[in-house]
């Protein structure tokens, strides 16, 4: 499985992007897709992630309620659309795949990661 991500950006805190990851090669019927962001100094967290039907999501409380994760399975895609950013959400934000199909917040769970892309939020 291939991932690329993209969407990345400057924005001023109060902001929005919208990160975009495609997935290529070979697909499985039950891969959860996530997001984790890294940060300077920092270690690589979990953002959110969604089931491959796009019905079971899982975020982390840093985003509930700013940031909204979705899936276009006709496009092997999935979005992250960030909103009210904060000058803490800056990071890069890298998309990854579970082949196992768990929502488990855990770098370690996840085999395919992308090649990350950068957020940063100005105050």
């Amino acid at each position: 499985v291939q991932l690329q991500a993209s969407g990345g950006g400057l924005v001023q805190a109060g902001g929005s992007l919208r990160l975009s990851c495609a997935a290529s090669g070979r697909t499985f019927s039950s891969i959860t897709m996530g997001w984790f962001r890294q940060a300077p100094g920092k270690e690589r967290e979990f953002v959110v992630a969604i089931s491959w039907s796009g019905s079971v999501t899982y975020y982390a409380d840093s985003v509930k309620g700013r940031f909204t994760i979705s899936r276009d399975s006709a496009k092997n895609t999935v979005y992250l659309q960030m909103n009210s950013l904060k000058p803490e959400d800056t990071a890069v934000y890298y998309c990854a795949a579970d082949p196992a199909g768990q929502l488990v917040p855990k770098v370690e769970w996840y085999d395919y990661w992308g090649q990350g892309t950068q957020v940063t939020v100005s105050s």
